[in-house]
């Protein structure tokens, strides 16, 4: 199962660019040692985001689903805000940041990487706004 985002995935990202921030949700589940090796891997992903103006905004261990099938379960939940789809590209393209990423590799037996957009003063089908 495929961990890390690959080329035609991140031209498909850009390709959407529309200039406004993304959150990148993260989804993760560990293989035998892989809290510890992600812990390595966020010390080395910090500056690359901050460098292109990404921000952690949350990071913290799974917990009992509440509901959920057993295979939908998570062992982590990482959430970078970006300020657009360009700066995560751009980042993940970066020569110095490629080289690090083999701890997350080594981290992960699954995951799930998906942009969110900010869905405030969102106008909901039955007209009411958030």
């Amino acid at each position: 199962m495929a961990v890390d985002p690959r080329g035609a995935d991140l031209k498909r990202l850009v390709a959407e660019e529309d200039g406004q921030p993304i959150v990148m949700l993260n989804l993760l589940r560990f293989g035998s040692g892989g809290v510890e090796r992600y812990a390595e891997y966020l010390r080395h992903f910090r500056p690359f985001a901050e460098r292109v103006g990404g921000q952690i905004i949350y990071y913290g261990l799974g917990q009992p689903a509440l509901v959920a099938e057993t295979e939908q379960q998570w062992d982590a939940v990482l959430l970078v805000r970006y300020p657009n789809r360009t700066a995560f590209s751009t980042m993940v393209r970066d020569p110095d940041y490629q080289r690090g990423t083999h701890l997350r590799t080594e981290a992960l037996v699954k995951a799930v990487l998906q942009p969110t957009l900010e869905a405030m003063n969102t106008v909901w089908p039955d007209g009411t706004h958030t």
